[in-house]
């Protein structure tokens, strides 16, 4: 089990259909930390569910893992009736309340502001796979014991909770379009402070912990602009086809990675390219016309 638990299974019942589901249920005010908070708690079982299932495999056998596994997920079948209530009015201007769905998607696809904020989130995607699955080897080359990997792996767990409720908290604050620019800009300078820095393990910690902080951090805000673009009706459906696009990135970095340690023995230039496409993104996410809510314009005005 992985630190990047959105790579299984994230079309059939993670962050499109939770945050969409909710979404609907909350005034505008509450949606961005509500995303945060829901992220977060993706973060929080990895980082206890992955240390203990790997227990129950030395002790038992990966069958009780796999039986424990399957019990803990029929318990979201009771928790997920909650969900079930009815949706608050839209606060929203979002396209007309009563057209289809694949209208919707056209005009979604249609729409340079989320074509901006899905070509972003790629990167999201491409920098996540690679790091979880390639990090180990780039700890490994670097001389370093598995235990400095799995540390690694376990603290970019463990920060992106952090980060994912502090970007769902600053939702409600700021432009969404700027967060996820200032996330993927933060990645670039990390990456290339990495590259320059001595390969001990507190620097790979570091590093772990920093990146950790806007890990998945980028789906509260994402989805946030997914309801001011579009509103709540179709939200599952649309951050749903934003998390495919994350995921092509994801299959990408991941690929690439294993090319890159075939042909050269390192990373160097999947470094390089993390750089380029964190920068990309930061500046892709800047032209995205993200709508003002009617508490900002108060704001706005005071």
């Amino acid at each position: 089990m992985g630190v990047d638990g959105d790579n299984r299974g994230a079309g059939a019942g993670s962050f499109s259909v939770l945050i969409g589901a909710t979404s609907g249920q909350l005034p505008v005010k509450k949606r961005a930390f509500a995303g945060g908070f829901i992220n977060a708690g993706g973060s929080l079982g990895q980082f206890i569910f992955a240390p203990l299932l790997q227990s129950i495999i030395s002790v038992f056998g990966w069958i009780t893992a796999m039986l424990t596994m399957a019990v803990t997920t029929l318990f979201t079948i009771p928790l997920a009736k909650v969900l079930c209530g009815k949706s608050v009015p839209a606060q929203v201007s979002a396209p007309v309340a009563t057209q289809s769905l694949s209208r919707q998607i056209l005009q979604a696809l249609r729409n340079p502001s989320y074509l901006c904020l899905t070509a972003g989130f790629f990167t999201c995607g491409f920098h996540v796979a690679f790091l979880v699955t390639h990090l180990p080897g780039e700890i490994s080359l670097c001389g370093h014991e598995a235990s400095v990997a799995a540390a690694s792996l376990s603290l970019i767990g463990l920060f992106n909770i952090a980060g994912s409720l502090i970007a769902g908290e600053l939702g409600n604050h700021f432009r969404m379009k700027y967060i996820l620019a200032v996330m993927y800009a933060s990645r670039s300078i990390m990456i290339a402070m990495y590259l320059f820095a001595p390969k001990t393990s507190l620097t790979f910690y570091i590093f772990s912990a920093g990146l950790g902080f806007t890990w998945l951090a980028t789906v509260p805000p994402t989805a946030g602009l997914v309801g001011k673009l579009f509103g709540t009706r179709y939200m599952a459906t649309l951050l749903g086809l934003a998390i495919f696009i994350h995921q092509i990135g994801g299959f990408l970095g991941a690929w690439l990675g294993g090319i890159a340690i075939a042909h050269n023995g390192n990373y160097q230039w999947m470094w390089y390219a993390d750089i380029l496409l964190a920068s990309m993104a930061a500046l892709i996410n800047l032209p995205i016309k993200e709508k003002l809510l009617s508490s900002e314009v108060v704001m706005t005005k005071e």
